[in-house]
Formats: C-alpha cells, sequence, structure tokens
C-alpha cells in the first residue's frame, strides 16, 4: 500500500513529451474512486464498489490492436489479421498527438509492475486521463512497497487517453480508437475508448512476446490454482468458459485468474495484482469468491443498478461483456506470494454450444497440443451482433488476439513443458448437454468441480475409459459425485442420431479450422484431431 507521504508525491511527466500537466502521482484506490464520483464518472454501488460506464466500447476492439513493425518486430511476429502491422513514423505522430492532448490536463501517473516472480518483473508506469482507469490500473497490477517506490525505474510505459479522437486518415488508424504496441520503444498507446480490458491486454501482448523470444518461459492465457500438496493446476479457457470461476476453489489456493508464465524450473508465476471477472448472471450461491469481492475497491463496468445500487447481474441492456476489476487480496483462499510449482494437472476449459464434447475427457499430448493450438469454445445466439445460433469459435492458444508469435511456436512449448513435467491434460467441456444451446441445459457448475476435483485428487486413475467415436477422446465412465449418464454426451440426447451428425458437423469444423496450422505442426499433433 501507498502512505500519505508516497501520495503527495508528485513527478514530471515531460520527459514522455506531457507538459505542463497537473500530475496526481499514486493515488489510493479510494482517492481513485472518489476522484471518480466527483467528476460524474461513476456511482457507487451498495456493495462500496465503483461502478463505471466504459462509454461507446464495452470490450475489446480486435481490429483496432496494431503492433509497430520495425527491427525487433518483423521477422518474429506473426502478421495477418490478428497482428496488424502499424508504421514506425505513424506511431512517433500519433503519439506526439496523444501527448499533446494530455499536456494542460489532470492526468493520473501509478507505478506498478507485472510478473510475481522476481526474476521476471517487468515495471510499468501507467498515464491514465480519466481516475478509474487508473484505479484499474492499482486492482490489476502487481503493487510495489514504498520502499520499491523511492527508485522505481519503469521499463515499460503504458498511455491511456480515452477521450482522445483520432483521425483515421491521419493516423492510420482504422478508425477513431486504437491500442498499439511499440516494443522498441516500450510503449502501450491506447487511445479512443473507455474499455479498460485494453490496458491489461496490451501488457499480456507483451509478455506473450517477451517471455518467449527473450526469456524462455512459455507465457499462458490461464488460471491456476494450487493445492495443500503443493501441487499446480493449469486452467486455460477463453472468456465465458469458467476460467475464473473454476480456479476459484475454496478447497485450493489461488494463484491468479488469467494470466501466468511457465518457467523452464518448472514454476508458475502470475503477471498480474487482481481478477478481471465476468459477472453476467452473477450469484452468491454458483460463485460465492467473485461475488463477496465486489466490495469497496472493487470496479463494476457496464453493469445496470437501480436506485438503491442494487445491481442486476441479469440485466445485460448495456453488453453481455459485463466486468468486475478487483485487487486479488479481496479473495481469502490466495497463495502469497503469485508463484506455484509442480505443475500435475492442465484443464482446456471450452463451452460447446452444440452440446457434443464429452464433459471431461484425457489427452493424449498429440491431442494436447492439437486443442491447445485449435482454442475451441463456441458463441452462443445474442452474445453478438448477427448471431443467431451457435458458432464455432477458435482462437489459438486459448488467447490468439494477445499472441504476438505464431501459435505452433507456443504449442511447441506447451508439448515440451507437458512431458518434461508429467503433467495430466484434461478438456472440460463447460457447456452444452442434452442438446445444443436452445434445447438443451447448461452443464451444472456442481458436475464440473466434482470432476476437476476428482481429476485433481488421482480419483480417475483406475476408472475406465471409452474412446468417443468421433473426436477419439479417452472418456471416463465413471466420477465421484457425478450420474453416470453426464459422462456419456450422446446418451443426455434424446435423438441419437441428430448427435451424430451434430458431432461430426464440429469434427469438420476442428479439420477446417486446424488446416492452416497443418504445414507447421509436427506427426504428433496432427494425430490429436478427431478420428471421426
Amino acid at each position: 500500500m501507498v502512505s500519505k507521504n508516497q501520495t503527495a508525491k508528485t513527478i514530471s511527466l515531460a520527459s514522455y513529451g506531457i507538459k505542463n500537466a497537473k500530475v496526481k502521482y499514486q493515488l489510493s484506490s479510494q482517492e481513485l474512486h472518489n476522484e471518480t464520483i466527483a467528476k460524474g464518472q461513476g456511482t457507487e454501488a451498495n456493495s462500496g464498489a465503483l461502478a463505471v460506464n466504459t462509454g461507446e466500447f464495452t470490450g475489446r476492439s480486435p481490429k483496432d490492436r496494431f503492433i509497430v513493425k520495425d527491427d525487433i518486430t518483423r521477422d518474429r511476429v506473426w502478421w495477418g489479421n490478428i497482428n496488424l502491422p502499424f508504421p514506425t513514423q505513424m506511431f512517433d505522430a500519433l503519439y506526439d498527438k496523444v501527448t499533446a492532448y494530455l499536456s494542460e490536463k489532470e492526468v493520473y501517473v501509478r507505478d506498478s509492475y507485472a510478473c510475481a516472480d522476481d526474476d521476471y518483473r517487468l515495471n510499468i508506469r501507467v498515464i491514465t486521463e480519466y481516475p478509474w482507469c487508473n484505479m484499474f490500473a492499482f486492482n490489476m497490477f502487481l503493487r510495489p512497497t514504498e520502499a520499491e517506490l523511492d527508485s522505481f525505474d519503469p521499463e515499460w510505459l503504458i498511455v491511456n487517453a480515452p477521450g482522445f479522437v483520432a483521425d483515421p486518415a491521419v493516423d492510420g488508424t482504422r478508425q477513431h480508437n486504437f491500442a498499439i504496441l511499440n516494443f522498441t520503444k516500450k510503449i502501450a498507446l491506447i487511445g479512443g475508448t473507455g474499455y479498460t480490458g485494453e490496458i491489461k491486454k496490451g501488457i499480456f501482448s507483451a509478455l506473450n512476446f517477451i517471455l518467449p523470444v527473450y526469456k524462455n518461459t512459455m507465457p499462458m492465457h490461464c488460471s491456476a490454482n494450487v493445492g495443500d500438496d503443493g501441487e499446480t493446476a493449469i486452467f486455460f479457457g477463453l472468456s465465458g468458459t469458467g476460467k475464473t470461476t473454476l480456479s476459484a476453489d475454496p478447497n485450493r489456493k489461488l494463484i491468479g485468474d488469467d494470466e501466468h508464465g511457465w518457467t523452464e524450473e518448472n514454476t508458475i508465476f502470475n503477471f498480474e495484482g487482481g481478477c478481471y471477472a465476468k459477472v453476467i448472471n452473477l450469484s452468491e450461491e454458483n460463485e460465492p469468491d467473485i461475488y463477496h469481492a465486489i466490495k469497496p475497491g472493487a470496479i463494476l463496468e457496464n453493469v445496470v443498478m437501480d436506485a438503491k445500487g442494487e445491481v442486476d447481474f441479469a440485466d445485460t441492456s448495456i453488453t453481455q461483456n459485463t466486468r468486475v476489476s478487483y485487487p486479488i487480496y479481496h479473495i481469502d483462499n490466495i497463495q502469497v506470494p503469485s508463484i506455484g510449482h509442480n505443475p500435475k494437472n492442465i484443464f482446456f476449459l471450452t463451452a460447446d454450444a452444440f452440446g457434443v464434447l464429452p464433459p471431461i475427457s484425457k489427452l493424449t499430448p498429440g491431442q494436447a497440443a492439437y486443442h491447445f493450438i485449435s482454442g475451441y469454445t463456441a458463441k452462443v445466439a445474442g452474445t453478438e451482433e448477427g448471431i443467431n445460433e451457435p458458432t464455432p469459435n477458435f482462437s489459438a492458444c486459448f488467447g490468439a488476439p494477445f499472441m504476438p508469435l505464431h501459435p505452433t511456436e507456443y504449442g511447441e512449448m506447451l508439448s515440451k513443458k507437458m512431458k518434461n513435467a508429467g503433467v495430466n491434460v484434461w478438456l472440460i467441456n463447460t457447456g452444452w448437454t442434452g442438446g445444443p444451446y436452445g434445447v438443451g441445459s447448461r452443464m451444472k457448475l456442481r458436475y464440473t468441480r466434482a470432476m476437476i476435483t476428482a481429476a485433481l485428487n488421482g480419483e480417475l486413475k483406475n476408472v475406465a475409459y471409452e474412446l468417443h467415436p468421433i473426436f477419439g477422446l479417452k472418456v471416463p465412465q465413471s466420477c465421484p459425485n457425478v450420474p453416470s449418464e453426464v459422462l456419456n454426451p450422446k446418451e443426455t440426447w434424446k435423438n441419437k442420431k441428430a448427435y451424430d451428425i451434430q458431432a461430426k458437423e464440429l469434427a469438420a469444423s476442428f479439420k477446417e479450422n486446424f488446416k492452416k496450422f497443418e504445414e507447421f505442426a509436427n506427426d504428433e499433433i496432427l494425430t490429436g484431431a478427431p478420428i471421426g
């Protein structure tokens, strides 16, 4: 935490091109909460949390994320629809415009860092236009001690200006908002969007390049926790698959909920100092840890509240992507520091809206690499404009928008680490059972927790397994505290023929998606494809 002395300290931003600004340095969470309300930029929920509306953008804008193409990135980044190049000269010109925009203004500055393992620590200075964006940085990045702040030397800079509007014709952007990484200058430049997720994902994307290229460490879009036995579990999954929910296990200590590194020494370390969880349909019964983390110091984004500050978590009239950010210490059962060892189980989470994947299956090394590179989940009706029925969604490495390198580079790193550490890899379907979305129902959370617990406790080692006829996955035939009929997805469907048709269609989608990776994949990975 920061003392009153430290709070009163100020710094000059002239070296960054921001002139004559009124700098508010290292304000406490409560001070930033109060400033947000005083400026009319937020309100207080009855829980004591700050509630803000991020404006036009309530989620990331992947088509407006760029990487400066220069000597460092030119031959290493996987350029294409995900990693969009941005010219150095245009970055410099746009940066000058943003810093001129922030000059003479009141701005908020925070020094923080990423990576809980000191050997990988990345010092970050965050300059924000709005107080609640700075509070988000307080929540999500790791917080230096007072002594560390006295000698703090920032390596990376984040400049966040939601009120700045770019001119695409002049500035080289696609539209008026942008998020640009410059690896040579070590700057993340964000403008035109108030969605705070761009702040954390900017640094995550940077580390996804820095760690494998310079540190031989695998970056992962995953959550992680550790048991009393010291064994670490890793949970990969796209948004909405249950990564945050399932890693917040009352019987295990949380390492982190979204971004981690896996070192050569088999250490798992959290990048962050907080959690950024979806709150759509949040309930105390189903997700008690997240529910109770919503208190003073937390930031609710784009939720709907009544006049008394009561949040309606089912109301998605602003967005489906309602969120809360909070410092990790809002969770009671956490690992301090946020580091784990001895990874023994990896879970790939998918919300299969077609209802055909087993709720739990054990993967071979080849299947693990194949499913990791595929990064499958499904979008359901209503989550995006134009989606009226379930749609396959493949995001390489369960985080393609944040991965600057080719997916097979991360896949090969994972495969190597899996073998060296002797981990078990499980595919978990948190999606639909008894039929597709609109017919079947979402897998009960208590069943998913029971399956994961059984895997962690070694209770699935000696049970009988059956090979799925279409996906070739090993499916356990029994599991403690889970009805046996739930384990076989076909048995939950009334129309068995319809199940086979749907399963073969999804398998074909996997194969079609993987065609773009085939020339880069080795034989072992290729054997992980569906067999039907």
